[in-house]
């Protein structure tokens, strides 16, 4: 038998190309708050989410088909993924009144 297996799928085989409307609203976010970092989140069958933190404390989401994609989108960005969710990245965002107001409603709500 040959080394490795004909039927292991790799990254190359299965990667679609990132949509050019994900890469420029990632572009996009990036310049309007000096740059950004991202942490790529698997979500089952939706997806992924793209979780941008600007350099500002801003942060926003994207959606991608998958963790692949959503890889390529962000290196053809130019935006630097993050591994994981690391304290420097957590304490730099800066959620906005709208979004603490929505998060008390939804408390209040159940």
């Amino acid at each position: 038998m040959a080394d490795g297996s004909d039927t292991t799928l790799t990254a190359d085989q299965t990667a679609e190309q990132a949509p050019n409307g994900l890469v420029s609203g990632i572009k996009s976010f990036a310049a309007g708050h000096g740059g950004a970092k991202a942490v790529i989140e698997y979500v089952g069958k939706r997806g992924a989410r793209i979780v941008l933190v600007g350099e500002d404390g801003e942060w926003a989401d994207q959606f991608a088909d998958d963790t692949v994609v959503a890889r390529q989108a962000c290196a053809k960005a130019g935006v630097t993924v993050e591994n994981a969710w690391e304290r420097e990245l957590m304490d730099q965002m800066r959620p906005s009144n709208d979004l603490w107001r929505s998060m008390a409603r939804r408390t209040m709500a159940r």
